[in-house]
């Protein structure tokens, strides 16, 4: 019975964590619907449709299929036929049943009519496949079929007077009852695993668990199991625990017998796990330490245990996909295998052909997951660096610093149990890990942690912290002089007053100091901005990048005196109008090209009107801009955009993505990069719009050409797109050949860039557009946990920038070194008509529509 009971746990155990009963067992796939009772919480999702029954006294179809109607018809005429006794009315409790069978009769009856049934189990399985299709019922429907003294009617006998066979119906029934049961005794095995399975743990009996034992033996996967398997009374090698947190781990557990506690350092007991859980699987999985001690509740306990070889082999075997951790009954971290590609280890060693990642999760257990698979290995492969990359990446989406911080100090404290040299191995390791991914997280955010007092107030103290224990546990003192630094950097800087943040006198620097390196935007940086009134007159406000709309409304009352009912408003060239809302942030960088800042009050708003200064040039510069190389444009073009790209902060693309005014962050270099793709594609059309001779304008075509050639070889692929979008604008377009739009052929340009070396200026709205797609169409959080998933697609995406500028630029010092002073203050200073409908006017001014 132990054995069987042992076998039977274990099938528990895959239909509960693997969730992949399907495809584990390929014998058994046609029992999926019929599990349920197995799969509902806390173990997992139901994977049936709600409507189908739970227990296995009910049928598993509302309406039974025309084969086993016809084998009901056939069995019933038969023994009314041959034993017309055996269907009667019945008396028990004083109660009368109408003309039902008694079950141990029918499985009597059954092996009496055929040699292809062997046993009473299989003649079960056959009347069971009966019971299940409504074809047979428990007179009360509160039985499966069962070998004993327990009523049965058939479905033609629910009614009153129900008509007795005629005689060419029992002799057709007489010839077609040997194929009916071989039917039967085919299908049968299959329903009677079903009402095993269907049944409550508790209920299955003895002959249950043999019967699936049986099946088992069957499957490929598990056929080994009866040698390796093992039983264990409590443990040999801890008192009071099975394992501890921070152990290698080398099997994996079922509970026969007992309870135990599953203890994680730092919050105590977690779950408690009785007879038929599991434990263990999760260090096996991820080949990391054990996640979690187990303390024994009780003595007597009893478990299966089966080694790691093993435990893999049945992994390998059973396809397990899926793996879920739970805490207090919840799901806390849901891991998916994945192929891992063919790789060699520096030993020579083959690695495993498959690894599990993070789809979902709650944040404290994801960052403890990272903490415990963390290799600290001298050399990390870059797979590992991108995963916890893609962490502290976008945990702001998710866990911002205020509960990161916290969370990262509750990881590094020492242990308060198992013996002295366990707890300091469990410590140095653990807080060389934490230190490793302070260090990666300090290196993302670099001087953007000077805005963020939560994470200022945490270096110093983690750093004390590492100090301190660099006392205790010598080792810790390799990492020590980087976190210094990076502590240092960010803490020493903003005690200088002048240097905490500087006033931007024109937000749209174009300063031609060659000598002053330009530098991010912070959000701390102030502002000079002017914001016009209803009657084009204007007051200039000073006030940080990273201000909110109500913030400038309240900087603008400030000077004009009064506030009450003021709203800001953005104003394009064309007349557009858009009210902000008082919680966006860092709008001043957000304008169009030639946009405007507007405060009325909002009983005004349908009078304000475009400043004439916002309609642009109304002369082009061809005579000045075809003096100069097309070389020369495409070079100083290419230096100004690196500028403005190498500004951009990797995080700037997430805060954009979810929104500024979720983070309360400013996105400046971000819009002020992407305003540059504008402003130059604005700059094709203009130019050639405001070109009236023919001639001239072919040359300019000619010309865009051959610079957005050059922006190509000098891979500002941001510029060359921008060029190449102007001249296919519909104002230009149509002037003579209609171009095709590469920028469409997205795929064309994921291959290009796929083939360039860094340092590249990638097309920035692809990436934004690649984003704000993944953004849009994934949750962020799947029942109430972080979809990783998307994560990961996002920061992905974001370590496409990384890759632009893994290598510094160096611009052609041929070209450098010239003197080209008026090429560059051409290109930084271009003044554009961003008034499409303008544009299309201007261009039917010089080639008006042929008739």
């Amino acid at each position: 019975v132990t054995k069987f009971h042992l076998i039977l746990q274990f099938l528990c155990m895959c239909i509960h964590n693997m969730r992949c009963w399907v495809c584990v067992f390929q014998n058994l796939v046609k029992y999926r619907q019929y599990m349920s009772g197995l799969l509902t919480p806390p173990y997992g999702t139901p994977l049936i449709e709600p409507h189908i029954p739970h227990r296995p006294t009910k049928p598993i179809t509302q309406v039974p299929s025309e084969k086993i109607l016809r084998a009901g018809k056939i069995l019933r005429n038969t023994i009314l036929s041959r034993a017309p006794h055996m269907i009667r009315d019945r008396k028990y409790h004083l109660k009368t049943y109408r003309q039902c069978c008694v079950g141990t009769e029918l499985v009597d009856w059954m092996m009496q009519q055929s040699p292809c049934v062997h046993s009473r189990t299989q003649a079960v399985g056959m009347w069971q496949v009966l019971l299940e299709e409504g074809v047979l019922n428990h007179v009360d429907q509160e039985h499966h079929f069962q070998d004993k003294y327990l009523f049965y009617r058939f479905l033609d006998d629910e009614c009153e007077d129900a008509p007795l066979p005629t005689e060419e119906e029992k002799k057709e029934c007489d010839e077609e009852l040997q194929d009916t049961m071989l039917l039967l005794s085919q299908i049968g095995p299959d329903a009677h695993m079903r009402m095993i399975l269907r049944k409550p743990p508790g209920q299955r009996t003895v002959d249950d668990l043999e019967f699936i034992y049986e099946e088992l033996l069957h499957i490929k996967a598990l056929s080994h199991l009866s040698t390796t398997v093992s039983i264990f009374k409590n443990t040999t090698h801890h008192q009071k625990g099975v394992f501890n947190q921070g152990e290698e781990g080398t099997s994996w557990y079922i509970i026969l017998k007992g309870s135990v506690n599953v203890v994680i350092y730092g919050k105590g007991v977690v779950c408690t796990l009785h007879e038929g859980d599991d434990f263990g699987k999760l260090a096996l999985v991820n080949d990391a330490p054990r996640a979690a001690s187990i303390v024994l509740r009780e003595d007597n306990c009893h478990f299966l245990r089966v080694d790691k070889e093993d435990f893999n082999r049945i992994l390998r075997d059973v396809e397990a996909n899926t793996v879920r951790l739970k805490e207090h009954d919840q799901d806390v971290l849901v891991l998916e295998k994945i192929p891992a590609g063919n790789r060699v280890s520096n030993q020579g060693n083959s690695q495993p052909q498959h690894k599990y990642i993070v789809m979902s999760g709650t944040p404290e257990k994801i960052l403890e997951h990272f903490l415990e698979t963390m290799r600290l290995e001298a050399t990390l492969n870059e797979a590992t660096d991108s995963v916890l990359n893609d962490f502290i990446m976008m945990h702001c989406v998710f866990m911002p610093n205020s509960q990161l911080c916290p969370a990262l100090m509750a990881q590094y404290p020492f242990p308060s149990q198992g013996t002295e040299q366990e707890k300091m191995d469990y410590a140095l390791n653990n807080k060389r890990r934490v230190i490793r991914l302070v260090l990666q997280w300090a290196a993302l955010y670099g001087d953007l942690l000077q805005e963020d007092e939560a994470a200022m107030a945490f270096l110093e103290e983690f750093y004390v912290s590492v100090s301190d224990d660099t006392r205790m546990i010598a080792s810790l003192k390799e990492q020590l002089p980087e976190l210094e630094k990076i502590v240092k950097q960010v803490s020493e800087e903003p005690k200088a007053p002048q240097k905490k943040h500087k006033v931007l006198l024109q937000l749209f620097n174009t300063s031609d100091d060659r000598t002053q390196k330009r530098q991010p935007i912070r959000g701390s940086d102030e502002v000079l901005f002017k914001v016009y009134c209803i009657d084009q007159t204007y007051t200039t406000i000073r006030v940080p990048v990273s201000s909110s709309v109500k913030e400038v409304i309240s900087a603008v009352a400030d000077k004009l005196g009064s506030g009450e009912g003021l709203i800001i408003v953005k104003m394009s060239s064309g007349g557009e109008k858009v009210v902000l809302k008082p919680h966006d942030v860092s709008v001043f960088t957000t304008l169009s090209v030639n946009g405007r800042l507007f405060a009325c009050p909002r009983d005004q708003f349908d009078s304000l009107a475009p400043l004439p200064e916002q309609e642009g040039p109304s002369t082009g510069t061809v005579g000045t801009f075809e003096l100069m190389s097309s070389k020369d444009l495409a070079h100083q073009m290419t230096i100004y955009d690196w500028e403005l790209f190498n500004c951009v902060h990797e995080l700037e693309l997430i805060y954009h993505t979810f929104g500024r005014h979720n983070f309360k962050k400013t996105t400046a270099n971000l819009d002020l990069f992407l305003r540059r793709f504008n402003e130059i594609q604005f700059w094709v059309v203009t130019e050639i719009c405001l070109c009236s001779q023919l001639s001239k304008r072919v040359q300019l075509l000619k010309k865009y050409i051959k610079i957005a050639a050059h922006c190509k070889e000098y891979k500002n692929l941001n510029s060359f797109f921008a060029i190449i979008m102007g001249l296919s604008n519909v104002a230009v377009s149509r002037l003579s050949l209609t171009w095709e739009d590469p920028s469409r052929n997205h795929r064309a340009y994921r291959l290009t860039v796929a083939k360039l070396d860094p340092p590249i200026i990638p097309f920035m709205p692809l990436l934004i557009k690649d984003m704000t797609f993944t953004h849009e169409g994934n949750k962020t959080f799947t029942d109430n946990l972080v979809n990783f998933e998307k994560m990961r697609m996002i920061a992905n995406t974001v370590r496409t920038v990384k890759f632009c500028r893994s290598q510094s630029f160096n611009p052609d010092a041929a070209l450098t070194n010239k003197n080209h002073q008026d090429v560059r203050s051409y290109v930084r200073q271009l003044n554009v008509i961003d008034n499409q409908r303008t544009l299309s006017q201007m261009s039917h001014r010089l080639e008006p529509r042929r008739a």
